[in-house]
């Protein structure tokens, strides 16, 4: 490998606002354990930011671990494979958690887990084969966002990307999949990061990982120091402040190289590209084994979980099943949330199936889900300061009201990443995420009420 052009940061730089968390990180001692084969699971069609894709197996057909049971001609889609061996009991409807309403396939089970003799190491020669690699996999952003991964890294003519940033921040609470993975799964980590930088000719590497992981930070560190010197040179482990949203990818950007990607843009129009640890993990099982993106490690934890967990699951599981393999509800729940408590989506039901993005199930009783009271504004500016991009909720909620299109772009509404820093740190409990929201649906649908 050649010598690194580009110095490596020895500590992080400044970040704007963010919120000292409870970091609750009751698992991050747990090993990860295997959920026995689901008796069904159901595999919706969209996984991902993207195109959705479309059934291309039918009711009564036999499938086997690794098969690819939805497709799209898109580019910017990620296949959908069989995450068991079974028989496809049918295509039916349903509406995501985010009220998205798309096809999903549901597979019975016959508790074999056979995996498909298609599947095999794909054969990279070039970059090309690389991404198409990354394509097959049906590999997604698996820190939550869903963004298809050979999407992300497919490098635009004009553009050069000399940094990899590995984020392993993992800043909201309770959730420890990218600590368990650090630790569990370091040689792929570290086996990823130099397929990736040797793919696609990145002179750096930086794992950006907050400082309430001792234990990742060390192996992490050790693993580098075991690479040849050439390798070691251009790969460091940086310790990031326990804030959230550190793991933003902007934020962790500026924390890691000091560089601002500017509103509207991405990572990459600042040379930067952000991955996932778990992402970059996967990225080296893939190529060793071919077996695609059919299973996910998830925290399970919350208040009315009987018995907190890690657990690898195979993708389309209901979440009841996951709740029930980490004991029941040890009492009633009132909340349950996929993901993390501050960006994680609320569920009325656990006959939900576990997603690609999915990285934690919570369960709250009511002591730990209160409903505020909301009152109104005193203007006290908390939200402001504690916006990681300096925006001002109080006013896009003013705008919000108004319905005033103009203001809204001028307040820069749609580059608010909904973190929700703004809304826990106000003293009134405005619902300044859903605000937030309503003000791009207002510029999305051009000022027509739609119901926001």
């Amino acid at each position: 490998m050649e010598k690194p052009v580009l110095s490596l940061p020895k500590k992080p730089f400044r970040t704007r606002g963010g919120a000292k968390l409870r970091h609750n990180k009751n698992t991050s001692d747990f090993h990860s354990v295997m959920l026995p084969c689901p008796q069904k699971v159901i595999l919706p069609m969209v996984q991902h930011i993207g195109m959705p894709c479309r059934p291309v197996v039918k009711a009564g057909m036999k499938v086997c671990v690794g098969n690819i049971v939805g497709a799209s001609e898109s580019l910017f889609s990620a296949p959908v494979h069989a995450s068991v061996s079974g028989i496809v009991k049918g295509i039916t409807r349903m509406q995501l958690p985010n009220g998205y309403v798309c096809d999903a396939v549901i597979i019975e089970s016959d508790g074999e887990m056979k995996l498909s003799a298609a599947v095999k190491p794909p054969v990279i020669d070039s970059p090309q084969d690389f991404l198409d690699a990354v394509s097959a996999s049906g590999l997604v952003g698996l820190g939550g966002a869903g963004f298809p991964t050979h999407v992300k890294i497919n490098v635009p003519d004009g553009k050069r990307v000399d940094t990899l940033i590995v984020n392993c921040a993992e800043c909201e609470p309770y959730i420890t999949t990218d600590n368990r993975e650090a630790i569990e799964n370091t040689d792929n980590v570290i086996n990823g990061i130099i397929l990736i930088m040797r793919m696609l000719k990145i002179d750096r590497t930086i794992i950006g990982i907050e400082d309430n992981k001792p234990e990742a930070i060390r192996i992490l560190k050790k693993a580098i120091s075991g690479c040849n010197e050439a390798e070691a040179k251009r790969i460091c482990v940086l310790t990031l402040k326990a804030r959230y949203p550190q793991g933003a990818e902007k934020v962790i950007v500026k924390a890691a190289t000091g560089r601002v990607v500017p509103m509207g843009k991405l990572p990459i129009d600042t040379g930067c590209i952000v991955m996932n640890i778990t992402s970059v993990g996967f990225v080296s099982s893939y190529v060793k084994t071919g077996i695609p993106l059919v299973s996910k490690r998830i925290t399970v934890d919350g208040s009315a979980v009987s018995e907190p967990k890690n657990v690898i699951v195979p993708i389309g599981t209901p979440i009841k099943d996951v709740i029930n393999f980490c004991g029941g509800y040890k009492e009633q729940c009132l909340k349950l949330i996929s993901g993390g408590p501050m960006m994680g989506i609320a569920l009325e039901s656990d006959e939900f199936p576990i997603l690609k993005q999915n990285n934690a199930i919570l369960a709250f009783n009511e002591k730990d889900a209160p409903l505020h009271r909301t009152t109104d504004c005193i203007r006290c500016g908390r939200c402001v300061d504690s916006c990681p991009f300096g925006l001002m909720p109080a006013a896009i909620e003013r705008a919000v009201r108004l319905r005033n299109k103009d203001m809204l772009k001028k307040l820069g509404v749609t580059d608010c990443m909904e973190c929700g820093t703004c809304a826990y740190n106000c003293p009134a409990h405005r619902p300044l995420v859903q605000i937030m929201n309503q003000g791009k649906q207002i510029l999305t649908h051009n000022g027509k009420k739609q119901g926001v």
